[in-house]
């Protein structure tokens, strides 16, 4: 109906500019019949002499004629001679006074403006006789001589019942075009507004749909899932009765995504969504939080652990996805909620606090407990800051310098961030990298690392102090064969040779999964890069495995060296590795140097590069020019890559 108003609108508004044009159509045709008169039947009989001169006999006779013609047949209805004052010198109408003007449409067209209008004949007469008919009353200046020159007016009353009827039926086929017109119009309309209509309705049913559902799993998600813990948290507290809310993390679900694409990775979330909802009892609520994060809601489960164990086996067993078959292993960690005195807030750091348990024992489902508070709320929430941390520009980094031990000579650094926490300072990374190493977190610390360590270093080979850079690689990242690429793409990026970066991998890592490692270790090094086995002596690499890496370089623990003046077991350890590393054609470097004692047993040792307290302290970019820039020339020599083993 709203619809149908501003169309019947638009229909009078459309009729009535179509009538005012057709009256203008009359008009115009009635001037261009009186216009063809002028020229045709009185123009070429007149002379160049002014009207107000009156008329002589022959034109007289010649106008008179016409009229006669004219007017007997109804062609005209009236003519007037008129001078260029205005006065009548010739009428139809014998009976007419020859003074009879000063009219001013008269005037008008002495001065060379054809004048036309609709009027009635003897509509102006002042004898107060009957009105005549409907007519189209045409003043138009009369040019005649050669020169052409106007000599006076003709005023002409035309019939307008002819053109009106001619009129009128263009009207109606205009009126019926636009009836047609604005049916179809309304229609049309109509038709749209059903569509738009119906497509808003489940715009607004999707948009409601979403703003409480995941888009990808179509399971409740974070919001949504908050307000049901919420509901079973004060259904607790009326009726005693216990809910469990667990947290559920995927682990390396990154690698899936990363080696597989995002779309397998979606495509496996969502079939293990489909999975888990069709376990759960209708008032059990299973959401999906984030990422590879889900959440569940048991309510006034008898035996919750043994429930959550039989999810975990449904998550872990193998599915089947674009023809590959795929395992993923959860950590799940849980807490129960048995009067409802707790916060739906503090109910989910503290299985988000189990949840890390888990992941950190690779064992069943967690449940929290108060020991476990070493992931405390705190620590949980740091990880939220962390996450808003990288972008909003907070991590900074501090490098310190490795020299070598027989020269002193700055050859490398190794690159150490720094979290810049607006409430808490200076955070070391100790205090938020075990955890980050756990999340997706530590793929983005590591490329904003790596991407920041090139840009500073080869701003330093721009000065003419060629450094190289070390910076560390997590487990997750050299698990990546995208990994190597971004490294790559990052020394194209800012010019630096690829021989000025080390990057520096854990044994544990390497043990993870070592084909994949040795597979992206090995693009690495075919680029040039030079690899670092981090806290070598720690773990427990195959020593048959360590020759087989494109290793370029062995950076011993800590552990061994602090104490190495004191400690004959720990100097025979570190002599031992630095007489492996040597004879693999590797470069070894000692961390943890705190005394000069442990600095000389070091170079008698041949140990090649040294770090720690004694040398420098991890400094800022500046500082570290600074420092660079405070050594002798003769010291400056650049750093020579190690040669790669066979």
């Amino acid at each position: 109906m709203l619809t149908l108003v501003p169309v019947i609108a638009l229909g009078i508004g459309l009729a009535v500019a179509i009538r005012s044009s057709a009256m203008h159509h009359g008009l115009s045709q009635g001037r261009l019949e009186a216009t063809l008169i002028a020229q045709t039947a009185v123009e070429p009989d007149f002379g160049a002499r002014p009207l107000s001169q009156g008329l002589s006999r022959e034109e007289r006779s010649i106008t008179a004629r016409l009229v006669d013609r004219a007017v007997a047949g109804h062609h005209i209805l009236r003519v007037r001679l008129r001078d260029l004052a205005g006065n009548v010198v010739f009428s139809d109408d014998p009976s007419e006074r020859a003074d009879a003007g000063d009219n001013e449409e008269a005037l008008r067209a002495a001065h060379g403006t054809t004048v036309a209008h609709l009027t009635h004949l003897n509509s102006d007469d002042d004898d107060g006789g009957s009105v005549g008919p409907a007519s189209i009353e045409v003043y138009l200046p009369l040019v005649a001589g050669r020169p052409a020159r106007r000599i006076g007016v003709l005023e002409l009353y035309l019939p307008y019942a002819p053109i009106a009827a001619e009129v009128q039926t263009e009207l109606q086929v205009l009126y019926l075009a636009l009836a047609l017109g604005l049916a179809a119009l309304y229609i049309a309309l109509f038709v749209i507004t059903l569509s738009v209509t119906r497509r808003l309705r489940q715009q607004v049913a999707s948009n409601a749909f979403l703003a409480r559902h995941d888009a990808l799993t179509e399971l409740p998600n974070r919001a949504m899932f908050l307000e049901r813990a919420q509901g079973a948290v004060e259904a607790a507290r009326r009726s005693q009765r216990a809910s469990t809310i667990a947290i559920i993390d995927l682990d390396r679900f990154k690698e899936i995504n990363d080696t597989l694409g995002h779309a397998t990775g979606d495509e496996l979330l969502t079939m293990l969504a489909k999975r888990l909802a069709a376990q759960m009892r209708p008032e059990d609520t299973i959401g999906r939080l984030g990422g590879d994060e889900f959440g569940l809601i048991l309510t006034d489960a008898p035996d919750p652990a043994h429930a959550l164990e039989r999810l975990r086996e449904l998550i872990h067993s193998e599915i089947e996805v674009r023809g590959l078959s795929l395992s993923v292993e959860p950590s799940i960690g849980y807490v129960v909620a048995r009067d409802g005195t707790i916060s739906v807030e503090t109910l989910m750091q503290r299985a988000d606090v189990a949840m890390y348990e888990a992941k950190e024992q690779h064992s069943g489902p967690v449940e929290y407990r108060p020991e476990l508070d070493r992931y405390a709320a705190a620590d949980i929430a740091l990880m939220s800051q962390l996450r808003a941390a990288i972008p909003a520009g907070q991590l900074v980094l501090h490098y310190q310098p490795q020299i070598d031990t027989t020269t002193g000579a700055v050859r490398a650094v190794e690159a150490l961030v720094r979290w810049q926490h607006p409430e808490h300072g200076l955070l070391a990374p100790g205090r938020f990298l075990p955890m980050a190493e756990h999340t997706d977190l530590i793929d983005q610390i590591t490329d904003w690392v790596l991407d920041t360590a090139v840009e500073d270093v080869a701003a330093f080979a721009t000065r003419g102090t060629p450094l190289s850079v070390a910076v560390n690689a997590s487990a997750r990242s050299i698990l990546r064969t995208e990994f190597a690429t971004k490294v790559l793409a990052t020394l194209e990026r800012y010019g630096m040779s690829p021989e000025r970066l080390i990057v520096e991998v854990t044994e544990t890592a390497l043990l993870t999964d070592p084909q994949r490692a040795a597979e992206v270790l090995s693009l690495l090094a075919a680029a040039g890069v030079r690899l670092s086995i981090d806290d070598f002596g720690a773990g427990h690499t195959s020593l048959g495995y360590l020759s087989a890496l494109p290793v370029n370089e062995l950076k011993i623990d800590r552990s061994f060296v602090t104490d190495l003046d004191e400690s004959s077991a720990h100097a025979a350890i570190v002599r031992s590795v630095i007489e492996l590393g040597h004879n693999l054609s590797m470069r070894v470097v000692a961390e943890g140097i705190e005394t000069a004692a442990v600095l000389a047993q070091l170079t008698e040792l041949s140990c090649d590069l040294a770090q720690g307290y004694l040398i420098a302290r991890p400094m800022t970019v500046e500082a570290l020019s600074d420092f660079i820039d405070g050594q002798s020339d003769d010291r400056l020599t650049p750093s020579e890559p190690a040669t790669t083993p066979n």
